[in-house]
């Protein structure tokens, strides 16, 4: 399908076919929350851990004896019921980490990628690079095309002055195309391609 090729001011200059198997596929909510929670729970450091009954510091001796004494039994003073004692069940440090099959996951970003042209919030821009860094332009080109949480997705190696005009902007992410994934793409609001970045997205996915 036919797309326009803008620049930085958001000017048609150019066009672009791109693959309606990657940019123009059904979009499934269920599919994408799938995705976007497997990889923030995949990004936990997992390093949460309480104390158990063999970490408090204490006596293993007996409180009192079995019988005899009108109370409940007790093992020792550091049992998860006494004050200051272990936690049960407690938290331990582990992985959150689980399998996503590869199937899902690209269907995931074709889905992703064709919610953002069915909003008209995808923009394919012609060229990703500038002869000098200037975080002032570019923020003054963001207020005049409207756009106020962006993405840039670059070729496989980004362009040091262009990454470097967009660093200090609030809700601007600039990545390399292999550091494209869902969650990032939505959370921003606009989605920015390279056409080197569409070229290897279609390669990747189609």
């Amino acid at each position: 399908m036919k797309y326009d090729v803008v620049d930085l001011n958001k000017k048609t200059v150019d066009s672009i076919d791109l693959n309606k198997d990657v940019f123009g596929v059904e979009v499934d909510p269920a599919i994408l929350a799938r995705t976007i929670q497997w990889q923030l729970d995949c990004r936990r450091q997992g390093t949460h851990a309480v104390k158990d009954v063999g970490d408090v510091h204490g006596s293993g001796k007996k409180p009192f004896k079995q019988k005899g004494t009108g109370h409940a039994r007790q093992g020792l003073k550091r049992a998860p019921g006494k004050y200051h004692g272990g936690i049960a069940f407690g938290p331990v440090v582990r992985s959150h980490a689980y399998g996503l099959t590869k199937k899902v996951r690209a269907l995931a970003m074709r889905m992703a990628l064709s919610e953002k042209v069915k909003e008209n919030k995808l923009f394919v821009l012609n060229e990703m690079a500038v002869k000098k860094p200037s975080t002032k332009t570019f923020k003054k080109a963001f207020e005049s095309n409207k756009w106020d949480s962006i993405l840039f997705v670059g070729g496989e190696k980004l362009d040091e002055n262009f990454a470097l005009s967009a660093r200090n902007i609030a809700d601007v992410d600039v990545l390399p195309v292999q550091g494209a994934n869902v969650y990032d793409i939505m959370r921003r609001d606009i989605l920015v391609l390279s056409k080197d970045a569409v070229a290897k997205l279609e390669g990747r996915l189609a």
